[in-house]
């Protein structure tokens, strides 16, 4: 295996990868038609929300189904639900239908990235990951530049609608791909029982952690009942979920992941650069669009440098890291650039002009870019081969978690931001006639007067200004710990079989003794 990659089998991997991504990208750019065509202006947060919420729950469960009962055919059931998302998203009628259809379409794609990590996994050894750049080069771009320009051309000349039917032909390859073509060593078939505690103490912290981050200080004020009983609601299930996690006999998140320091620090890492990411691809659009006057078709050309710099990164990180097996250069260097990034996007004003606007963000792009490779590669070398899909699942777990809880708090200081500065210039009646029920999408901006329209424009830069703040703390916090990671050189060979999926106490209880002894044995030579 290490010598010849089964190259079109990882195609049809990529491919279903292919399809969150794309999901994440092409819809950013619709957004403001969608909610000029079914109104709720305050509901736009939750069209993304959703989907990152019900992926970030179902993202372990997802790994563990993979390491119990197969990973390829967990993975063929996350398309499947993912394209059944689609459609029904593609015919949502109200903002209601379309935030719950989004979250139908999550618990798909909760599943897609996890399971193609851990089959990637599998077939593929660390060290040699980076031959893989070669099938990445031809998918990113379509993704990470194809998909804003896509989103943008689907919503000017057929619909908004169309950016969720275009996954349709997308997976329907990808599942004869991996039903044809993926061919993994067997699964021992135990009798087993699901960590179904878990995963609802999981889901439960997840969905509180994020409606705090969202509710706080804009619906309710942050020392509100409403509030102070998520914030206790959260923690507690967290908790719980901890301890249920050290009882469980086959956890949802092993706890003997976070056992090795790489691993902990790479979650940590990818949590604070899922924040970061979504937060800005999703409301860069939005400055594209009220305050440059483009169409959501430029306003995706016009993201071209940040998704360039971010695919570039990938590119040339992966390719070094597989000549020399040398990494923890790259999340420090990711992180100072991110830093940059967000900083040089302080700069936009509402006159600044749009090729400005737009070559400013490839430093942040690059930023992410190089955080992401990094990340990954470290994840999948802590991680034992019979924990393969618990790891990656972890690893998308805790990227979407982040996005899902950054664009809410970061998307509430953006509307915070943007509301006050509306305000300020036009009085809170007025402020409040132009956002309530959706009225404020880029298109009514000409058919107001001169001095409410540019009133628009500076409060939507002032917003944007907000969340770029946030993120460049993030952005800050993910620098300092990148320092802590440590070198560790990267495996040379996929595993020669696959471990049992589940065994009894007595068996886990040596395989258990014998993974001690052979980590004793590594340290001591």
């Amino acid at each position: 295996m290490n010598d010849r990659l089964p190259y079109l089998a990882v195609f049809g991997l990529l491919l279903g990868m292919f399809l969150a991504m794309l999901d994440g990208l092409i819809v950013g750019t619709a957004l403001p038609t969608i909610v000029g065509d079914l109104g709720g202006l305050d509901h736009l947060p939750w069209v993304v929300t959703a989907y990152m919420l019900a992926g970030a729950a179902t993202t372990p469960i997802w790994g563990k189904l993979g390491d119990l009962y197969g990973r390829k055919i967990t993975f063929i059931a996350a398309i499947a639900l993912f394209q059944a998302g689609s459609v029904l998203s593609g015919l949502a009628r109200d903002m209601g239908q379309l935030i719950a259809f989004r979250a139908v379409q999550g618990l798909g794609a909760g599943g897609l990235m996890v399971g193609a990590l851990a089959i990637i996994g599998v077939l593929v050894p660390p060290r040699h990951s980076g031959r893989l750049q070669s099938m990445i080069g031809v998918i990113m771009p379509i993704a990470y530049v194809g998909g804003p320009l896509a989103g943008g051309l689907l919503t000017d000349y057929l619909s908004w609608r169309w950016t969720f039917y275009v996954n349709l032909p997308f997976g329907a390859v990808a599942l004869l791909i991996i039903a044809t073509r993926i061919h993994l060593p067997p699964i021992e078939r135990v009798k087993v029982r699901i960590d179904y505690g878990g995963a609802a103490l999981l889901t439960t912290a997840i969905v509180a952690l994020t409606l705090l981050s969202s509710w706080g200080g804009t619906t309710y004020s942050w020392f509100s009942p409403q509030i102070l009983a998520l914030a206790a609601g959260g923690v507690l299930a967290l908790a719980a979920f901890v301890a249920v996690e050290r009882r469980a006999a086959e956890p949802v998140i092993p706890p003997r992941l976070f056992h090795d320091r790489d691993f902990t620090l790479a979650q940590i890492l990818s949590f604070l650069l899922g924040a970061i990411m979504l937060s800005v691809t999703n409301y860069l659009p939005q400055y594209m669009q009220f305050v440059q006057g483009t169409s959501p078709t430029l306003s995706g050309m016009l993201l071209l440098p940040l998704m360039f710099g971010m695919l570039g990164a990938q590119l040339i990180t992966g390719h070094l890291i597989s000549r020399n097996g040398r990494y923890r250069r790259y999340p420090i260097l990711g992180g100072a650039l991110t830093i940059a990034g967000t900083l040089a996007l302080l700069l936009l004003e509402a006159g600044t002009a749009a090729a400005a606007a737009s070559a400013l963000s490839l430093l942040v792009g690059a930023g992410m870019g190089l955080v992401t490779q990094s990340t990954t590669l470290i994840t999948m070398n802590s991680a034992d081969p019979r924990d393969m899909g618990a790891a990656s699942g972890t690893l998308t777990l805790l990227r979407t978690i982040g996005g899902s809880l950054g664009i809410a708090l970061l998307g509430g200081l953006y509307a915070g931001n943007m509301r006050a500065d509306l305000s300020a210039r036009l009085g809170p009646a007025a402020a409040e006639r132009l956002t309530a029920g959706g009225e404020l999408t880029p298109h009514l901006l000409p058919d107001l007067p001169a001095a409410a329209g540019e009133a628009v424009r500076e409060a939507v830069t002032s917003g944007l200004h907000g969340l770029l703040i946030g993120a460049a703390v993030l952005a800050l916090i993910a620098f300092a710990a990148s320092w802590l990671v440590r070198e560790t050189p990267l495996r040379e060979h996929p595993p020669a079989r696959a471990e049992p999926a589940v065994t009894g106490p007595e068996q886990r209880e040596r395989r258990d003794g014998g993974e001690a002894a052979r980590l004793s044995a590594e340290k001591a030579t």
